[in-house]
């Protein structure tokens, strides 16, 4: 059920509910703000492998994970596990430190790879699409960028929580580009118009969408957004799959990978099946090597019955599947 982004647009109910969310939010952000943030990662950490991992979301990558690595032991499978939660309260209890990731002193926590890609396709002149997905710390990739002179907006899913969506969006905007951009027909104008000034938009696209396209991921057709290859196609802006690591505690390195060339044929369907399984292919490179570093809890793959929901999703069935979801004319991104 999708609420008002509004507050006060909220029913009583809503507004208690979410106040009472938010209240327990913030407190352990204010509890994390106080620690260093080495400190506040380690902490995080424990709390992600000793009580996030005996929710009973860890059964979904539990399945998950035996679906993509079925060759693995259950121990290695276990371990796997442990070492998400590892890496999904850190990056929690890091969001109120995320200036502390900005490139400061002799010692910074990020090293970039890859930075040559960046500078060639600025040459162009053309926008720039880094594609990732929820690797590592995801919030660390448009802080970077920002940091080595890249503007631009990000593609984002709100939080359903109003004031816990303020309180991130502010921890983003304040620390990396200053455009936050949801779904939607304003969304994707503003998305077309900051490729168009030769900005970057930044997008993580390793979630299921219902309206996305059938591209492959770990052996097993996934709904994929097709965001990203319609608007290299359109706009002739370039894809730069872009993907993070964490090394240790709180420091990180993220890699930026040769661009995916968006080269149009006579079948545009085609054309947009081809570039998504490409970024698909990327991703999925990143995340065999180390697998707990992605985020296993998503229902990332379709359930049995799912049908395409969009117009271009209904024509590509003949392509190998179901689904889509960028109109040929660009006009939805969902």
């Amino acid at each position: 059920m999708t609420m008002p982004a509004n507050p006060t647009q909220l029913s009583l109910y809503w507004r208690l509910r979410y106040r009472a969310e938010a209240a327990i939010f913030f407190a352990f952000m204010t509890a994390f703000k106080f620690l260093p943030v080495d400190t506040a990662s380690a902490l995080g950490g424990f709390i992600g492998r000793h009580l996030l991992a005996h929710t009973p979301i860890d059964l979904r990558a539990q399945r998950n994970l035996e679906a993509a690595f079925a060759d693995r032991s259950a121990a290695e499978l276990a371990t796997i596990r442990s070492e998400m939660w590892d890496n999904l309260g850190r990056t929690i209890a890091e969001y109120p430190h995320l200036d502390a990731f900005r490139m400061r002193g002799e010692d910074p926590r990020i090293i970039v790879e890859g930075l040559e890609h960046v500078r060639v396709a600025q040459q162009t002149g053309k926008g720039i699409i880094f594609v990732s997905g929820h690797l590592a710390n995801w919030e660390i990739l448009p802080i970077t960028a920002f940091d080595y002179g890249l503007d631009g907006g990000s593609v984002y899913r709100p939080v359903n929580n109003p004031f816990v969506d303020a309180w991130t969006v502010a921890q983003r905007t304040q620390n990396g580009p200053k455009y936050m951009i949801s779904k939607g027909p304003q969304g994707t104008r503003r998305i077309f118009s900051l490729l168009r000034q030769g900005k970057a938009i930044f997008m993580l696209v390793d979630q299921k969408t219902n309206e996305g396209i059938p591209a492959q991921f770990f052996g097993r057709m996934a709904m994929t957004t097709p965001a990203p290859a319609v608007l290299a196609l359109k706009l002739g802006a370039i894809l730069l799959p872009t993907t993070n690591e964490r090394l240790s505690g709180a420091h990180f390195k993220v890699t930026v990978h040769p661009p995916i060339l968006a080269v149009a044929s006579d079948d545009h369907e085609r054309d947009v099946l081809n570039l998504t399984q490409q970024i698909n292919d990327v991703i999925e490179a990143v995340i065999r090597r180390r697998p707990s570093q992605w985020l296993w809890i998503h229902r990332r793959w379709p359930k049995t019955g799912d049908r395409p929901r969009s117009r271009r999703g209904k024509r590509v069935q003949t392509l190998g599947g179901n689904g889509v979801g960028v109109d040929s004319d660009g006009s939805s991104l969902t």
